[in-house]
């Protein structure tokens, strides 16, 4: 069922700014453009954009961002990404003004019903020849800037009202996409040209969603199609493939969410590779259309570092940091990934220096980067750190708690972790055992040390001596703070040494050191994680082997038998994602969601 004007203007009685928006409907412009041209004019700032020319993109969209609305939506974009990129007030409050006015354009542009009209949608069929092209598009760009302003939401405000907010925008700007696959399926399209562009962007609406609700774990799944929502992963695969294959304004857009799925999505929250061939050529068609483009060279780095080719992720990072300056704070995300590129490299002197330059640049979080920093910094020996930078490591770790951020009254999970790990580097007298690692595991990395050897070998040799540290130690029993945690500390390195020889194909070996993870469960005192995390380990040694029923036993152990761990959420996204690939789509079980 459409929304109405009315029915999107009360999605939020308490948003002062989206009630301003549309109270904006009745005030007509004072000079227009033919939608035509504003398609025109909106496919050049794309090229634009994409070419790194962001200044002269934006100069086209904003002298019409009060009257037409691809225009004003471009305009929005430009601020979303901004406030997105700094996270600093003036930015985000910039954004909201912004796509306040874009969606008081596009509701002047909407369909307007009558109360008779509105009454009878509810028992006939709408019939979308009476929508004009105009009107149809003005779905689709409202559909775009609820979107935007969804997300900019969570940010604003870091309250729970706010993430409710947020979540109700967000259902309602669903509901919209279907309602403009609707129009696209049934009305009578007689411009080909405005038809192709507005598909492209049903696709990538529809497209996305149908991907990313497809990603969350059954449980909130559940409690999403209760309020309104479903996903399915492969109706949003084709809808996204179409998309990038069409002549439509939002064809690149497409592109960008298959490549941050495929290279970003599917390594942090499943154990699965993405399709690293079709992003490739993906990324021959578009570095041939824009091969400065600063988003385009990044993932062309993000596609090397996927396929553990480390030198060649070095290159590309360091072309798409240096390809502008326009926003030197899209240079952070280039910085975060030559840290960890350094950090499989074990180059821990060069991951340091942009480690400690996210610390002093960016805004995201404060937290994590010192924590980071400081991680870094304890893989050096300390006879190779000078008396300063002993102090430095110290006052870093003192730092981490000082910035933790609390979204919707939580604390973040990575934050928290980093938090405690904190407070075990001063119990344990200043010593952490392999922190950098540890964050390459969590964050998933792991998996990039099965490309290559001699990646594996690196880390397995490094987890060796820290054991045998650990024996020396034991058997000599030296007495200490660190004695406290030497089951927990033990655990850790067998977690990392197993998973170390699952991707350097040892499964034997690797199930022995997971198995003994365990089997220390009742005596760890802290990092309760390393079972679960283990357990999941085991049953992806019998994927591999080729033993679902056993793999799918291990899986249901770790998500049904612990809980309240760290990171948890972070893993039950991997087992959910594993179970849907052995189950099959029974497990999933989530309608495809078109009406």
């Amino acid at each position: 069922m459409a929304l109405s004007n009315s029915q999107i203007q009360n999605i939020d009685d308490d948003d002062d700014d989206f009630q301003d928006a549309c109270d904006m409907e009745g005030a007509a412009p004072s000079y227009s453009m033919d939608l035509d041209s504003a398609l025109l004019e909106a496919k050049l700032a794309v090229n634009l954009f994409f070419n790194n020319k962001f200044t002269e993109a934006e100069a086209l969209m904003k002298p019409w961002a009060k009257s037409s609305m691809y225009h004003s939506v471009g305009h929005s974009v430009f601020a979303y990404l901004e406030a997105m990129l700094t996270f600093e007030q003036q930015h985000i409050s910039a954004a909201s003004d912004a796509l306040k006015q874009c969606l008081g354009v596009c509701n002047r542009y909407r369909k307007k019903n009558t109360l008779t009209e509105t009454i009878g949608k509810t028992f006939k069929r709408i019939n979308y020849d009476q929508y004009t092209d105009v009107e149809a598009h003005a779905e689709l760009c409202t559909a775009e800037a609820m979107l935007l302003k969804a997300m900019l939401t969570f940010i604003e405000d870091e309250t729970l009202t706010s993430l409710i907010k947020g979540g109700m925008k967000i259902r309602n700007c669903f509901a919209m996409y279907k309602e403009c696959n609707n129009i696209l399926v049934q009305r009578n399209w007689k411009s080909e040209s405005s038809k192709v562009h507005f598909e492209s962007g049903v696709r990538m609406g529809l497209g996305t969603f149908n991907l990313m609700i497809s990603l969350l774990p059954g449980r909130v799944i559940k409690l999403l199609e209760f309020i309104g929502f479903s996903g399915n992963k492969q109706a949003g695969m084709q809808d996204l493939v179409a998309g990038s294959q069409s002549q439509g304004i939002r064809q690149v857009l497409c592109v960008m969410t298959l490549l941050g799925y495929n290279l970003i999505v599917c390594y942090v929250l499943s154990h699965k590779e993405g399709d690293l061939k079709h992003c490739d050529e993906l990324l021959s068609k578009q570095l041939k259309l824009y091969p400065d483009g600063v988003w385009f060279l990044f993932f062309k780095g993000r596609l090397e570092f996927m396929k553990g080719n480390l030198n060649e992720a070095l290159m590309w990072y360091k072309k798409s940091w240096k390809s502008q300056n326009v926003w030197p704070q899209f240079h952070h995300l280039c910085f975060w990934e030559l840290l960890w590129v350094n950090c499989l490299r074990l180059d821990w002197r060069e991951s340091l220096l942009f480690a400690t330059y996210l610390v002093e640049n960016s805004k995201w979080s404060r937290t994590i980067y010192t924590y980071q920093k400081a991680s870094i910094m304890c893989m050096l020996k300390r006879s190779d750190l000078t008396s300063t930078e002993l102090r430095t490591l110290d006052g870093l770790m003192r730092e981490v708690p000082k910035y933790k951020q609390r979204i919707a009254g939580k604390s973040l999970p990575m934050e928290k972790f980093a938090c405690k790990k904190t407070e075990r580097f001063f119990a344990q007298q200043s010593f952490l055992y392999v922190p950098a690692l540890e964050l390459m595991y969590v964050w998933n990395l792991f998996k990039i040390l099965g490309k290559h050897f001699h990646l594996a070998d690196g880390v397995y040799r490094i987890v060796e001596e820290n054991l045998s540290e650990l024996d020396e130690r034991q058997q000599k029993r030296i007495p200490g703070p660190l004695t406290a945690y030497d089951v927990d500390n033990r655990a850790l390195l067998l977690l990392l040494k197993g998973a170390c020889l699952r991707q350097m194909d040892s499964p034997l070996q690797a199930l022995k050191c997971l198995e003994a993870v365990v089997g220390m469960y009742k005596d760890l005192k802290e990092d309760f994680y390393l079972v679960p995390y283990a357990i999941v380990e085991i049953a992806l040694i019998y994927v591999d082997q080729g033993n679902k029923e056993r793999a799918i036993l291990e899986l249901e152990d770790a998500k049904k038998n612990y809980s309240g761990y760290s990171l948890e959420s972070r893993l039950h996204f991997r087992i959910h994602t594993a179970l849907i690939e052995l189950k099959g789509k029974s497990y999933e079980n989530i309608p495809a969601g078109n009406d």
